[in-house]
């Protein structure tokens, strides 16, 4: 999976956690979003194993910066499966 493919999901996920309008690109990060806080960032998680039926490590996604540097995380997951 690409990470434009990988991205282009992510957008369904954060539309539904957001419940408004954020528009998700490589480069987008959490100072971006105003009403990205530890609660959202949580959902986010969440919903994103559920989306992509993986599970983050310890630590892991508390490393990366960007939608990027997350979408090639989840990329790397299913390298691996």
């Amino acid at each position: 999976m690409t990470q434009s493919e990988i991205i282009g999901r992510l957008q369904g996920i954060f539309d539904d956690v957001f419940l408004g309008p954020v528009v998700v690109t490589p480069q987008l990060s959490a100072h971006d979003v105003e009403e990205w806080d530890s609660l959202i960032q949580i959902s986010l998680l969440v919903s994103i194993e559920k989306a992509f039926n993986i599970r983050f490590r310890v630590g892991e996604v508390e490393a990366t910066r960007s939608v990027g540097e997350l979408a090639d995380l989840i990329a790397r997951r299913f390298e691996d499966s």
